[in-house]
């Protein structure tokens, strides 16, 4: 379910369940986390599945995850569906947060977060879009 793209014969970086890995990881391929990273993550694309945790800073093209993510991350595109720790950082310019099935239950956890999503307001902007405050 989580990386069927990258099982078509696509190189890619996998951390397995029940392995642990403390440091850096640097990929030109598409890194998938099934354990559990504690450090700084660079790739086009990182994929947490629901048995996987990223702790650290992760500086990502696409990160879809279904498992655990703490700490700072700047992507291109989010898909959230499964645990943000508390005091995480994610800075993307789109984010896109889906709800997972527990018990019939619908839902996504967050901690203490700071979410940053699109492009930051200049303060030359003509012109209000939308109905924002103000």
């Amino acid at each position: 379910m989580i990386d069927a793209k990258a099982t078509a014969g696509q190189k890619q970086t996998l951390v397995e369940e029940g392995t642990e890995f403390k440091g850096s990881i640097v990929s030109s391929c598409p890194v998938v986390v099934r354990g559990h990273i504690e450090g700084e993550v660079a790739t086009p694309s990182l994929t947490v599945s629901t048995t996987g945790a990223v702790h650290g800073r992760a500086k990502v093209g696409a990160l879809v995850s279904q498992g655990e993510v703490a700490g700072e991350i700047d992507a291109d595109t989010v898909q959230l569906s499964g645990v943000v720790k508390d005091a995480t950082v994610i800075r993307a310019k789109s984010l896109e947060v889906k709800l997972s099935t527990e018990e019939g239950k619908m839902q996504v956890v967050f901690g203490n977060t700071e979410l940053v999503v699109g492009q930051e307001p200049t303060s030359a902007a003509g012109g209000k879009k939308g109905g924002g405050g103000g």
